[in-house]
């Protein structure tokens, strides 16, 4: 079965607080895709993911994400678009207040679902999905950082999404644990799903092959292997990298209690 296009952009620019991050954007995505996102800090990664669910809106040419023009997406349409697009953050961003339970079901009943039981058997089911199941009852403090980050992903699985998007996932994490979350996107994948990650971390990729977007001066190009990237490039995109992740022009909002943590 020939693979579903869910992201085409052609000769797009990306736009930050009106900087111009990324020029002539041209890239294809399709079902079923594993693909990494490589380049330097500031070299618009982020900027690119967040224009996908249309937080960096998209104004020239041509930009379509499953099924959606961003060049001319209302506001009523951007739900709609965001439920088919699951969101992995390096900070997590869970509810501390609230269990594992109760953090999913605050996404589903935010996304509309009302049906008790239907909702406790998505829930349960992510939950598997992540190997999860036992802590469900669980405070996100109660969990280890690779737990969180399950969670995360469980989370992002909610809504069935066609694709996944995965920002730094193993940032805050060990290599170990960092391993075992690129593994279980990677098998997330395997059942249809696209999964985009944006990373530092280049091991990854000869662990689980996928498709590189490079990312340097303010162009983003396709290559075949990591041998497109030279000993200076690749010292720069992994040194640090915890450090300097705050600095990024495209970066999230981080709180100012994590900043001085």
């Amino acid at each position: 079965m020939e693979n579903k296009l869910l992201i085409k952009y052609t000769g797009v620019d990306i736009c930050h607080q009106d900087v111009t991050v990324l020029k002539n954007v041209n890239i294809e995505v399709c079902s079923g895709d594993f693909i990494y996102f490589l380049g330097k800090v500031g070299s618009g990664k982020t900027s690119l993911l967040k224009s996908f669910y249309n937080e960096i809106p998209v104004s020239d040419n041509s930009a379509g994400v499953l099924g959606y023009d961003l060049t001319a997406i209302s506001k009523k349409e951007i739900p709609f678009l965001r439920r088919k697009i699951g969101i992995v953050f390096q900070d997590f961003q869970l509810l501390t207040d609230r269990s594992v339970y109760q953090n999913l079901l605050f996404v589903l009943q935010a996304t509309g679902w009302k049906d008790e039981a239907a909702i406790d058997e998505q829930i349960k089911g992510v939950l598997n999905q992540v190997g999860m199941t036992e802590k469900s009852s669980k405070l996100p403090h109660q969990l280890s950082g690779g737990e969180q980050q399950r969670i995360v992903i469980a989370r992002a699985l909610l809504n069935s999404p066609e694709i996944i998007l995965a920002d730094e996932p193993t940032g805050n994490l060990d290599f170990e644990t960092g391993k075992e979350i690129v593994s279980l996107l990677y098998n997330i994948r395997k059942s249809g799903t696209t999964v985009i990650i944006a990373t530092h971390n280049l091991n990854w990729v000869d662990l689980y092959p996928g498709r590189i977007f490079r990312f340097e001066d303010e162009e983003v190009t396709e290559v075949n292997s990591l041998n497109a990237f030279d000993t200076v490039t690749v010292k720069q995109i992994t040194e640090n990298d915890k450090v300097i992740e705050i600095h990024e022009i495209e970066d999230r909002t981080i709180s100012e209690q994590k900043l001085n943590s």
